[in-house]
Formats: structure tokens, sequence, C-alpha cells
């Protein structure tokens, strides 16, 4: 197991399949006519090239602006476009995430193209991320089945880290991917060792599936030599800038896409079956909304995985009776730092949100749909 404190003692670090089987989870999940539900899970072709390729758009209109400002030797100009550039790139793990789990386009192979753009430039292993994804998805924040999320995390606003957080990120943290830990785990993968190939995760999380380890070990294996190329010719025609806007752009800046991931799950409540306690949805403005492809609306995503990003407002006003009313940015912090504050001297303290009364969980239950993982889960697993 990774080192970080997970309160699941070693001989416990069991395959997630097992603690499915020991520990099978009934979620609540709001009631949603399956008509209304049939509807918001539809996929758009158009509407997930405009999410994909606007985010592509921006993140070269900057990187484009970064060198002319660079060749220019406008520096000021070129700070303040490099930092965009960067604060752009950094939400590559929004595209990402809602890619694996195939529900942007109703074209598959368009999927999973743009899967493998962003994955390559924001330097992620979508091979990995299914299956700890997964196993996040079927038992969030239940530490035995779900190490990608594993709580008390600390919300920091350490000065050191947040001058890391506005220029280059070198440690990483948490919801922050560091250059340097990021770079050591792709050569491990890529050396076929996966002592811990993601966050808490160690060699269980590929227990017994070798064909989809060689996977990651292979995608690994092209991300590097993809960015080693990257280099090479940018060096070759005398513009060594060109690898620092593409191979470093996911490294700078990450200040906004911290502020915005941290507040998923931190400060929530363990093993509890009911993804109001345990996931946070908060309110965004549009700019940001879209770069982090409406995954402000997690709470909603969680509730219903196959809900394609772009429709979970529209979620979020079919079943906001039954939930809790989203927070703030500021207020989600606000709530955290002082959760954080009081788990110093309780560990064991957890935010409990307030929510309505439990309604019906029939239609939510009978509907197959509604607990469905859709794409996201490779077929050894789902």
């Amino acid at each position: 197991m990774h080192p970080k404190a997970t309160g699941i003692a070693p001989d416990e670090s069991l395959p997630p399949a097992e603690f499915r089987r020991k520990r099978p989870l009934r979620w609540y999940r709001c009631p949603v006519e399956p008509s209304e539900l049939r509807a918001l899970v539809q996929r758009s072709d158009t509407r997930g090239l405009f999410q994909a390729v606007g985010h592509l758009a921006i993140w070269l209109v900057t990187g484009a602006s970064a060198l002319l400002f660079f060749q220019q030797e406008i520096w000021w100009a070129f700070a303040v476009a490099l930092f965009l550039h960067g604060t752009v790139a950094s939400f590559f793990t929004a595209p990402h995430h809602e890619l694996c789990h195939a529900t942007v386009f109703r074209t598959r192979w368009l999927n999973e193209f743009f899967l493998r753009v962003f994955s390559f430039l924001g330097w992620l292993n979508f091979h990995i991320y299914r299956f700890s994804h997964t196993y996040h998805h079927r038992n969030t924040l239940f530490p035995e089945g779900d190490r990608e999320e594993v709580m008390p995390e600390t919300p920091s606003l350490h000065p050191l880290y947040l001058l890391q957080l506005f220029t280059v990120n070198l440690t990483g943290g948490y919801q922050s991917r560091g250059l340097v830990p990021n770079l050591k785990q792709f050569v491990r993968i890529a050396l076929n060792r996966f002592d811990n190939p993601f966050n808490s995760w160690g060699p269980e999380l590929y227990e017994g599936f070798p064909k989809q380890r060689a996977k990651a070990k292979a995608w690994a294996r092209t991300v590097l030599g993809l960015h080693a190329v990257v280099t090479v010719f940018s060096i070759g025609i005398g513009e060594p800038i060109l690898a620092v806007i593409v191979s470093g752009s996911p490294f700078i800046a990450n200040w906004l896409r911290y502020f915005a991931g941290v507040t998923q799950h931190c400060g929530l409540r363990s093993n509890v079956a009911d993804f109001r306690k345990c996931v946070r949805t908060v309110t965004l403005d549009p700019v940001t909304e879209f770069l982090y492809w409406h995954m402000n609306w997690h709470l909603e995503h969680h509730m219903f995985v196959v809900v394609p990003c772009y429709n979970l407002k529209k979620l979020h006003r079919t079943v906001r009776e039954d939930m809790p009313p989203p927070r703030t940015l500021i207020g989600a912090w606000r709530e955290m730092r002082e959760t954080w504050k009081r788990q110093q001297l309780d560990p064991g303290y957890a935010f409990d949100t307030p929510v309505p009364a439990s309604r019906s969980r029939e239609r939510g239950v009978a509907d197959p749909l509604a607990a469905s993982m859709g794409g996201l889960a490779p077929s050894e697993i789902a």
C-alpha cells in the first residue's frame, strides 16, 4: 500500500473485487422517472466536439500567444500567457476523466481518439484510471474498496505550496499533480513496476488482470516516447520553449484546478452509502465550469454515472428537492478548512452534510440504468 494512512490494516489490503463480494453496497439514489433519465443520458457528438475542441482551442491560443511573446522578448506578456496556458492545461484531467467514462460522444471512436489526445497532453494513463475510477464509483469513500480517494485529506493553503500552484508544480499533493512524482510514476509503470500505480493503490489494483496491466505499461511507454520526441524536436529547431509549452504545460499554474478539484470529497464522511454525504457539488463561473467539464456538479455525477457532463446541471434541476444545496467555491473551502481544524483534535471527525429525508428508493433501484457504470469499467471488472 501507499504509505498514506488509510485506516486499513496491512492484511486487509485485498483486491477491490473481493471487497465487493464481502460487502455489497446499496447506494441511495434520488428517484428519477425512467423517461427523464433516458433523456438525460443521451450523448451528443456535437456537444462533445464543442467541449473537446473548445478546450483544445483555448490551449492552442494561449500556447501560441506564449510562444509569440517569448520570440518577441515581451517578457511580461509571455509570463501572463504562460500562466493562462498552464491554467487551461491543468484541467486536462477533466476531459481525461469524462472520456474514460465514455459518456461524451455518441460515436465511440471520437471518444477514444480524444481520450488519447488529452491523456498524452496531460501526462495521464487512462488504462490505470479506468480501473481505479470504477472502484471509486462503486465504493466511494469506503477505503477498503476505494483507494483513489482516502479521507481525511488536507485542504492545504500553505504559502510554499501555493507558490508552486501559482508557478511550477514540482512536488504535487492532494488533487495536484507535480512534475517530479508524475514523471517518476510514468517511468515506474513503463518499467512494469506497479507498487504504487495511482493515489493510494498498491499492486492489488491489477491483481489477476495481467493483460490490462500490460496495456497500462504500453501506454506509459507511448507517452514517455512522444514527449521525448516533442523535446528533441523543439531543441532541434532551436525553440526549446516549445517543449515547455507542450509537455510542461500541465504542471504550470495549477491553482484553479486545485481549488476546484479539492472540493469533490475532502472533509466528507467515509463508509456511508449515500452520495449526498460523501460527495460535494459546488457552483462555478461559466469559464471554470467549461474547463472543468462540468464536474463541479460532482454529486449528480456520482449518483448517475452515465449522464454526460453537459447534462449534469439539468439533472441537478430534476433531483434538487432530494439534494443538499450546492456550495459556493468559497463556502466549500470554508467548510473544508473548518473540518480540517476539528480533525486536528478529533481525527475521526468528518462533516455530516444535512440532507432532505430520503424519498422512495424503488424507482431509482428498479431502473438498472440508474446504477450503470456505462463505458467506464473494463470488461474484465464490469
